[in-house]
Parts: structure tokens; sequence; C-alpha cells
């Protein structure tokens, strides 16, 4: 049987959560998450070489704002004839700026993130998918304001409920920043990726920049101070983790209470996401809310609640029962420019 965090060390379950919070921007940084949750530096790496092995820790590594990286970016909604959404979905994963694809219950049975340069068009992007997909029909729904993103699970069952980390805001997204340059992006390629499971994992990619770590940190302070860079951190496989109930709770939300209701839901510590997005006539739904439960009751309880709550009873729950794909969008690479070239378009400056 799968072991899932709910088998893990007291401890172990703390440094899970810990590392969902922040890998501090330090030479020896499990070092100093042992002394938080009890450990060694060698108990810690060893849990790290385990959690990995067992795919519950799905890597390490520092996340960025794809925005204000020059990216655009957004949540699709697309229909895949009955019985053709596995080969919708494999034609859709072909392309390098979709990172996360799901199968979900309802006549939008297909939603997916993509990200294309900022000179790009978004929507000649989900035309072209489309054409090649075989998708019935696709809506972009980009956000227009976030409310909370944190993709942080607690695996501790409550015991260390409260001490979750600060959200990315957007107050972050739209602090002052300098233009990128090419030693930017030179950082963002090498910090992007899974890093080692060792005592001092920053040192091998300061030794890819020709620099030291203490300039490396410096450079992350500066990026995270301007909302680029949200944190370094462990990301979790949440369905080998145990948690595999993935409900998206989409809420009809009157124009007025927007704002109000967006705030309100960010505040629960079950909704790692709450963004404000586009409606459509065929769908009405502008404020989405994910919950990430062990089991479906308790996604239903949560969102249950949240309605009590806010007097919103205009409301459905999405649940996913498929992923074709989930992973670390990379920046900087060049992938998507060529898409666009061998797609017929225009390739942006990616």
């Amino acid at each position: 049987m799968a072991r899932t965090v709910a088998d893990l060390d007291e401890k172990v379950q703390v440094l899970v959560n810990e590392m969902q919070n922040e890998v501090p921007l330090v030479d020896r940084p499990y070092k100093a998450l042992g002394e938080k949750c009890g450990l060694c530096e060698d108990e810690v790496l060893e849990a790290l070489r385990d959690l990995k092995q067992c795919q519950i820790l799905r890597q390490i590594s520092t996340i960025f704002d794809t925005r204000t990286l020059g990216y655009q970016s957004s949540l699709v909604a697309a229909k895949a004839p009955e019985g053709k959404a596995d080969a919708v979905a494999k034609a859709l994963n072909q392309h390098p700026g979709i990172s996360h694809n799901y199968a979900r219950k309802h006549a939008f049975n297909l939603w997916f993130t993509i990200a294309v340069p900022g000179d790009s068009s978004l929507q000649e992007h989900v035309d072209v998918l489309q054409k090649q997909s075989g998708a019935e029909s696709i809506r972009l729904l980009p956000t227009l304001h976030l409310f909370k993103i944190g993709m942080k699970l607690d695996a501790t069952g409550g015991k260390r409920a409260g001490e979750e980390g600060p959200s990315y805001s957007e107050e972050q997204r739209h602090r002052e920043k300098t233009a990128l340059t090419s030693r930017d992006k030179d950082y963002v390629r090498a910090l992007q990726e899974d890093m080692e499971v060792r005592a001092d994992p920053y040192a091998p990619i300061a030794e890819r920049l020709k620099t030291s770590t203490a300039e490396m940190f410096q450079w992350c302070l500066a990026f995270q101070k301007q909302g680029r860079l949200r944190r370094v951190a462990g990301i979790l496989n949440h369905r080998k983790a145990g948690f595999a109930a993935n409900g998206m709770g989409v809420w009809v939300v009157p124009e007025a209470r927007v704002q109000e209701v967006g705030g309100f839901f960010a505040g629960y510590s079950a909704v790692t996401h709450c963004y404000l997005r586009p409606t459509y006539p065929d769908w009405p739904y502008n404020i989405f809310t994910m919950v990430h439960s062990k089991k479906i009751n308790q996604c239903d309880q949560v969102i249950a609640e949240m309605s009590d709550k806010s007097g919103l009873k205009d409301y459905a729950i999405l649940y996913s029962h498929k992923e074709y794909k989930k992973i670390r969008l990379e920046y900087f690479t060049g992938e998507i420019s060529r898409w666009e070239k061998e797609h017929g378009l225009e390739p942006g400056s990616d």
C-alpha cells in the first residue's frame, strides 16, 4: 500500500509543512529547517530522499510569478467530445506552456493552465490548440484579480494549523519592478530547476552561475521584494501525499461583493487558490476557489460552510478525476517560441 503524509513520523510531517512555507536562503537550509522540527541535518536529508523516493515530494525549487516575468497566463476550460478526453488532453499536452491539465466532472471536462510570452497572443495559441486537439470549445479564464495563491497542504492533520506561511498576493504582483536583464534570466533558469538533496543545495547553483551563494541570495531577496520570486519551497504531489480530493469551487458573485467575498474566501486555510475570472454566456461563475482534502466529503463541508457564511448559494464544485499533466513551468528556455514557429505563429520573446 502506498505511503502518504499520514504515515510519516510526526517530526517529518512538521518538516513537510515547513518546507512548503519556505526553504530558507542560507547555505545550510536543511540544518535550519531541522532546528524547527527537532531533526538534525542528516535526518532531514534522509527524510527528503525518502519523500522523493515515494513520490510524496515532487521537487524542491524556486517558485516564480509567471506574469511578473513577462509571460501571459490563463486557466482554460475545454470541452472534449464524449469518449475523446484522453486524446484531446494528449494533443493539448504537447504545448510546452501547458503546466497543468486535469479532467473534471462538468460539461467543460478538461481544465488546463497555459503561459506564453508577453508579446504573443494567448487567443491564437488556444485557437491552434482547439483545432489540433479536436476540442469542441475553449474558454480563456485569465486571472482578473488574485486573492490568494499558496499551495500548502497540512501534513500534520491539523496539529500545526495556524502556522501556515504567508501567501503571494495581488499587491506583490503589482510592485514596482526593474526591467529584466539577461543576468536575471540566467538566474531564473538556474534556480527553477529541482535542487539536489545535499547539505548545501544552493552551492552547485551558484557555481553554475559563476557567483557566490551570498550574491545569489541577495539577488533572490531583491527579486522577492519586487514580487517576482514567491519563495523557495518543497512542492508536494498532492495525490501521492494523500490529498486525493481536488475540488474547484466556482461561484456566482455579484460585482458589488467581489472584493469582500474574495478576501473572505482567501482567509480559509483550506483554500489554496482564490481568483476572480471572466464569465461567458455558458459560464456564469466568476470567483474560483481551490480546496484540497483527503476525502471529497471534507471538500464538500468546507465549501458548504463558505456558502453558509457568505450567503452565496449559486455555486458548483468541479472535482478532478484524472491528472493528465502537472509540471513546473520552465521560463526562458525558448521552447514556447519554437512551438510558435512550428505552428505558423509569430514567435514571442521566450
